[in-house]
């Protein structure tokens, strides 16, 4: 077993703290991320977000980094926002193309 530090409580199952490195941007990102999107901790966050990729595995690794670089395109200004309706307009396009 790993060094990590565990814990059980009466309100459900047992947590289990881990050690994770990461760059002191990339955690100011995760920081800023969490609290615009509402979440009560970065920790709440993360485990949000490792459940979802845990959860959603058929999403790729290269799915994320275009995620990423589209969001880094919105925050730079160099893209627009696109609504929902037009993301489903562009999907029933590619569909009909195959």
């Amino acid at each position: 077993m790993s060094d990590a530090d565990t814990s059980t409580g009466d309100d459900g199952p047992e947590m289990v703290q881990i050690n994770l490195r990461l760059s002191k941007a990339f955690l100011d990102d995760i920081d800023s991320t969490w609290q615009e999107q509402g979440f009560n901790s970065r920790s709440e966050f993360l485990r949000y977000a490792a459940r979802d990729a845990v959860k959603h595995p058929e999403f790729s690794r290269e799915g994320w980094k275009q995620v990423a670089a589209s969001e880094h395109d919105l925050r730079s200004g160099n893209a627009e926002l696109v609504s929902r309706e037009e993301v489903v307009e562009m999907m029933d396009r590619d569909e009909d193309a195959e």
